[in-house]
C-alpha cells in the first residue's frame, strides 16, 4: 500500500509539472522578474511535493500547495540578497499577491502570455527567444527544445542559461508589452506556439488529446484575440486546427498508425476544418501570405480529398516551393520533396532526398529517413529502402510507427 501511495503521488506531481509548470512559474516570476529563481523555487516545491505528499496525502489544490511552497523560498532567496528595506517591501507586495492567489486557487492569474512577449523582448538574443519560451512556459525539458530546433542539447543547455541571466540582469518586465511593441515580438511566439504543438502531436493516446497539444491551442487562440489583426497569427491557430482535425483519424481500429494518404477522411472532424478554413480565409485578406498562411493552406488542400477523393499534388508543391523562398528549412525541404514524389515521379524525388543527405540535421531526423525508406521503396531501390528504414526504426519512439516501418520492410522481402 505505501508503494501504491507512494507512485500515486509522484504520477499527480508529474501531471501537474506538465499541466502547470509555465502558469506557477511565470506568475512566480511576475514579481521577482527572476526566471531562474522562481525555476530554482519551483523545483524546490516539487521535491518537496514527493517527499512529503506519499506520507501527508495529496493536498486537496496542489497547485496552491506547490505555490505557496515555491513562494517561501523565494522569501528567504530575497531576504538573503537584497537590502532589509527594499526587500522587505518586495516581499510584503508578493506575499499579499501569492496569499491571495491561493486562498482562490480556480483564479490563479494565468501570465503565459506575457511571459512569453517578455522572453521574445529585443534585448534577448534572437535565437534564444523561441528556446527560452518553449523551456521556460511551456515546460520543455532542454534536450527536448534542442530536439525541436534541432541543436545540439549541451549548447542549448548554455544558451539557455546566458539566455535566462541576461532578463534578470535587464530586469525585463513579465507583463504584456505595449500594443505597438507586440508585433516585433510576435514571431518568436508563433514559433515557439507550433513547435510546442509539433512535440504534443507526436504524443499519441488511444481517445485523448496530449496536455501539450491543448496549451498550444489555447495559447495560438489567445494570442489571435490579442492581436486580432496579425494574419500569421490566425495562419498558426489556423494550421494546428486543420492537423487536430485528423486526430482520430491517425490510428485504426487496433492502434495501428495509419499515414495521411491512407486516412479515412469521413473520420476529420469537419467543425475544426470549417473553424480552420474561416480563420485562413481572414488571414488571406488580411495581407501578404507568411510562413504560417502557406503551411495551412497546404493542409487546406490535403482536406480537399475529403470532397474529391483526390489530393491535390500540383498545387501543394507549388505551396512548397514558394514557402522554400520565405523558410529556408530543411524540413520544408524534405516535405517538398515527398509532395514532388506525387507528380515528378518517386525516382526523381529520391534523388533530391538523397542530395538533403549533405544537411547534418537530417542525421538523427526520424522523418527523413522514414520518408527516404518510402520513396527509396517506391523507386525499386531496396538496399537503400531497407537501410533507411532501419535507421527510422531505430529513431522512433512510437511503437506504432515503429511497426509500421516493419511493415514496410517485410513488404521488401516480400517482393
Amino acid at each position: 500500500m505505501p508503494n501504491d501511495l507512494n507512485h500515486g503521488s509522484h504520477r499527480v506531481a508529474e501531471q501537474i509539472a506538465r499541466q502547470s509548470y509555465g502558469r506557477l512559474v511565470a506568475f512566480l516570476a511576475a514579481r521577482t522578474r527572476d526566471l531562474p529563481g522562481a525555476e530554482d523555487a519551483l523545483a524546490d516545491a516539487f521535491a518537496a511535493a514527493l517527499r512529503l505528499w506519499p506520507s501527508e496525502g495529496i493536498p486537496e489544490n496542489p497547485d496552491a500547495w506547490l505555490l505557496t511552497v515555491a513562494r517561501h523560498r523565494q522569501t528567504d532567496a530575497l531576504r538573503r540578497h537584497q537590502t532589509r528595506q527594499k526587500g522587505m517591501e518586495h516581499l510584503s507586495l508578493m506575499a499579499e499577491e501569492i496569499e491571495a492567489a491561493t486562498a482562490a486557487p480556480a483564479e490563479i492569474p494565468d501570465r503565459r502570455l506575457a511571459l512569453m512577449f517578455a522572453c521574445a523582448h529585443p534585448e534577448i538574443e534572437c535565437a534564444m527567444r523561441t528556446p527560452l519560451i518553449l523551456q521556460t512556459i511551456l515546460g520543455l525539458p532542454a534536450h527536448d527544445v534542442a530536439a525541436a530546433l534541432m541543436i545540439s542539447p549541451a549548447t542549448m543547455g548554455q544558451r539557455l542559461v546566458r539566455a535566462k541571466a541576461r532578463i534578470k540582469n535587464l530586469g525585463i518586465a513579465f507583463s504584456l508589452p505595449e500594443r505597438q511593441d507586440l508585433p516585433e515580438r510576435l514571431d518568436a511566439v508563433l514559433e515557439a506556439v507550433y513547435a510546442a504543438y509539433a512535440r504534443g502531436w507526436n504524443e499519441i493516446e488511444p481517445g485523448d488529446t496530449p496536455q501539450l497539444v491543448e496549451e498550444a491551442v489555447w495559447l495560438g487562440e489567445l494570442t489571435v484575440q490579442l492581436l486580432p489583426d496579425e494574419p500569421e497569427a490566425k495562419g498558426m491557430l489556423a494550421l494546428m486546427l486543420y492537423a487536430e482535425a485528423r486526430r482520430s483519424a491517425r490510428r485504426d481500429a487496433d492502434g495501428a498508425f495509419v499515414p495521411l494518404e491512407q486516412q479515412n477522411t469521413a473520420l476529420w472532424d469537419v467543425h475544426r476544418i470549417g473553424q480552420a478554413e474561416t480563420l485562413l480565409h481572414q488571414a488571406n485578406r488580411a495581407g501578404p501570405s507568411g510562413r504560417y498562411q502557406i503551411e495551412a493552406a497546404i493542409q487546406s488542400a490535403h482536406t480537399a480529398r475529403r470532397l474529391s477523393g483526390q489530393t491535390s499534388w500540383p498545387a501543394i508543391v507549388a505551396l512548397y516551393e514558394h514557402l522554400q523562398t520565405i523558410v529556408a528549412s530543411p524540413v520544408v525541404a524534405l516535405n517538398h520533396i515527398a509532395a514532388l514524389a506525387e507528380t515528378k515521379g518517386p525516382i526523381v524525388a529520391h534523388q533530391a532526398i538523397v542530395a538533403l543527405a549533405a544537411d547534418k540535421r537530417m542525421a538523427d531526423y526520424q522523418p527523413y529517413w522514414a520518408t527516404r525508406g518510402h520513396l527509396a521503396a517506391r523507386a525499386g531501390y531496396k538496399d537503400d529502402a531497407y537501410e533507411a528504414l532501419t535507421l527510422a526504426i531505430g529513431l522512433s519512439s512510437d511503437e506504432a510507427v515503429r511497426q509500421y516501418l516493419r511493415q514496410q520492410i517485410v513488404g521488401l522481402r516480400d517482393g
